[in-house]
């Protein structure tokens, strides 16, 4: 894991994370005033942030977890793990720690809509939309980057790093 620290480059340190969860979660607070929130957060990248969000969100909230993994043959995505709740006339907030091609979020929230709930939003920390292969934006955007390889904070280089309380860009 050593090594892994040997090729990068500090990025956001874990206060400036902290600084954007909190400025992501007042406006989710304010927009959905008095209203009960259910969060849907892909495995396994989200969920530094996904807990990180909801600790600092004091709304009734409920949490359920999707593993969908995008096959670079043919651009499928498959369903590893599906969520477990209903979500129908339910305020449903997508988290992701960040978007990238969008191949994998769109297609979870296509799923997501077919199951009629009361609204459907996208979170992101970080938005790299210069990778963006289809057309799908966040609602929430914690941070817009440019198209650089990111490790640390649940983002991994072949499953090293996601424990990185920072976020760090490779070197090369």
């Amino acid at each position: 894991m050593s090594k892994l620290k040997d090729d990068l480059l500090p990025f956001i340190t874990h206060d400036e994370i902290k600084k954007l969860v909190r400025t992501l979660a007042k406006k989710i607070e304010s927009d959905y005033d008095g209203k009960e929130i259910t969060f849907v957060c892909p495995l396994r990248g989200s969920i530094h942030f996904c807990a990180d969000l909801m600790r600092e969100i004091e709304l009734p909230q409920q949490v359920d977890f999707v593993h969908v993994q995008s096959i670079q043959k043919g651009g499928t995505v498959k369903i590893i793990k599906d969520i477990s709740i209903n979500i129908a006339g339910k305020h449903v907030l997508i988290l992701e720690e960040i978007i990238d091609t969008g191949r994998t979020l769109k297609f979870l929230r296509d799923r997501l809509l077919a199951s009629s709930p009361a609204s459907l939003k996208i979170v992101t920390l970080l938005d790299k939309p210069a990778r963006r292969e289809l057309p799908i934006r966040a609602d929430y955007i914690g941070r817009t980057i440019d198209d650089r390889f990111v490790v640390g904070y649940g983002m991994d280089s072949e499953e090293l790093g996601r424990n990185y309380p920072d976020i760090y860009f490779l070197k090369n």
